[in-house]
């Protein structure tokens, strides 16, 4: 196995062993970079492109729980080399490490999300039950992106097989205000159950597939035996998750700081490259 000799820091921010980062990542399902040069470049453009995008009253409508999320999925005008508003391609340790770990030689980027958290979260929403709101209160609204709610009775489907998780912090808020949790080794529990769910039927009918029970089991396993974690990150840096980890937002702790604009990070969650059967079986 080739190591990584990137700028990888763990869980509590302290530099690792140079080479520890690729195993550390699959081991924990997910890692964190540190402040890189070519990122905050990047940023000089990005951050002004999505307050802009936050404001634009087109976007008013992921607004969510009442005010204190704004959810923004795909809002920021990036094109697929990651450039947005003359910033040049989004590159860096982060990227440089997918391309080692994961061996992604050519990423197309999706459009960014920019999840904005304010202080409050989570109120809850217009339409949201009490159940479902318990959960975004008690469990961080944990999931596992791309396994999407499908049809009125909210059947989970693989709909969007995401290659990973890449956040960038756009504003330097408090680790109290509403960072991105992570249940630590929670990939490999989900990848056991879906590998259950799913290895017995044509990988080309799997985004049809309903995978609700076994996803639901594979939760409760996950709270029962992984580590959550929370994930803080400031301008510069990245955090990396793997695209099969529980994860989700923690509630806005009282007291804990942000900018006006709140707590903001860009999301990036392109479509794994190749056949769909990568999305379980891959690294």
């Amino acid at each position: 196995m080739r190591h990584w000799r990137g700028s990888a820091l763990n869980g509590t921010g302290s530099p690792r062993d140079a080479g520890r980062g690729m195993n550390g990542f699959f081991l924990r399902g997910w890692t964190r970079f540190a402040q890189d040069p070519e990122l905050l470049h990047w940023l000089g453009s990005a951050i002004p492109a999505a307050r802009a995008a936050v404001a634009d009253p087109a976007n008013a409508h992921w607004l969510r729980c009442q005010g204190s999320w704004f959810a923004g999925v795909n809002v920021l005008a990036n094109d697929t080399d990651g450039a947005v508003a003359g910033s040049g391609p989004l590159r860096g340790a982060a990227v440089d490490f997918l391309r080692t770990a994961l061996g992604l030689t050519s990423i197309a980027w999706d459009r960014g999300q920019i999840s904005v958290a304010y202080p409050g979260y989570p109120c809850q929403s217009a339409g949201e039950s009490d159940a479902a709101f318990r959960y975004r209160l008690n469990r961080d609204a944990a999931h596992l992106d791309g396994l999407l709610p499908v049809g009125p009775n909210r059947r989970r489907m693989l709909r969007e097989p995401h290659g990973f998780v890449l956040g960038l912090p756009m504003s330097d808020a408090d680790a109290g205000a509403s960072p991105m949790v992570v249940w630590e080794g929670s990939h490999e529990v989900m990848r056991a159950a879906l590998h259950t769910a799913l290895a017995a039927q044509d990988p080309e009918t799997w985004a049809d597939v309903d995978v609700t029970g076994a996803y639901h089991a594979a939760r409760r396993e996950v709270f029962a035996t992984c580590r959550r974690v929370v994930v803080h990150a400031r301008p510069g840096q990245a955090y990396l998750v793997h695209r099969l980890a529980l994860h989700g937002v923690s509630p806005w702790v009282k007291g804990a700081k942000a900018p006006p604009e709140g707590r903001m990070i860009a999301y990036f969650r392109p479509v794994l490259p190749g056949p769909i059967s990568n999305w379980l079986t891959g690294p």
